[in-house]
C-alpha cells in the first residue's frame, strides 16, 4: 500500500508539473532566468543522513545541473544502487518525481525512497517561471526575441528551440524527437 501511495504520488508531481501556466513572453523569460553559473543544495531533513553523508551528498549534488533531485531508500541508506540523481529538469517538483520512481524500482528495502537533496541555481529565489539548465543555456544562445519558441517536456526535462514562421510546432516537434519518453512537450516560451 505504501509504494501504491508513493507511485500516485509521483503521478501527481509529474502532472502538477504539466499543468504550468500559459507560454511566457522571450522578455519575461529572460527577466525571470537566472544565472547558469553555480548550483545550490538543499538537504532534506526527511532522509535523516548523519552530518558526513549530508557534506557528502552536498558536494556530489552541487556538481549536477539544475533542477534536480537525489532519491534515497531510507532502508539501505546513502551509498546504495537505489540512489538516484535526477537533474536538468526544468524544476524540482518534477526532479523528485523522477528520482523517486526510479529509485523505488531499484530499492530492496521496505520502504519507500525519499528526496535526500534538491539542487536549485546558485541565490535561487522563485521568479514565477524557470528553465532547466541546459534549456537557460539554449535559450539564451539560439532563441530569437522577435520570432521563436521554446518548448518543454516537463517529465523528461528535454527542450526544444525553433525560430522563424510556425516556430511553435517546430519547437514541440524538436522536443519531442529527443526521446520517446517526450510525450508532453508543450510551448513554455514564444513570441
Amino acid at each position: 500500500m505504501a509504494r501504491l501511495i508513493g507511485i500516485t504520488l509521483v503521478i501527481a508531481l509529474i502532472a502538477a508539473g504539466a499543468a504550468v501556466a500559459e507560454p511566457v513572453t522571450g522578455k519575461a523569460a529572460r527577466k525571470a532566468l537566472l544565472s547558469t553559473k553555480g548550483a545550490e543544495v538543499e538537504i532534506m531533513a526527511v532522509a535523516g543522513l548523519p552530518q558526513d553523508q549530508s557534506k557528502v551528498l552536498e558536494m556530489v549534488a552541487g556538481d549536477q545541473p539544475y533542477y534536480g533531485a537525489i532519491a534515497i531508500s531510507p532502508d539501505e541508506g546513502l551509498m546504495s544502487e537505489a540512489t538516484v540523481a535526477a537533474a536538468n529538469y526544468h524544476d524540482t517538483a518534477s526532479a523528485s518525481a523522477a528520482a523517486l520512481m526510479e529509485c523505488n524500482a531499484k530499492k530492496t528495502g521496505e520502504s519507500d525512497c525519499v528526496v535526500a537533496a534538491l539542487i536549485r541555481p546558485k541565490n535561487w529565489k522563485d521568479t514565477g517561471f524557470q528553465l532547466s539548465r541546459a534549456a537557460t543555456v539554449g535559450f539564451k544562445d539560439d532563441y530569437d526575441m522577435e520570432g521563436g519558441a521554446l518548448a518543454i517536456s516537463m517529465s523528461t526535462g528535454l527542450f526544444g528551440i525553433a525560430n522563424g514562421e510556425g516556430a511553435g510546432p517546430a519547437a514541440v516537434a524538436a522536443c519531442a524527437a529527443k526521446s520517446e519518453k517526450a510525450n508532453d512537450c508543450r510551448i513554455a516560451v514564444a513570441n
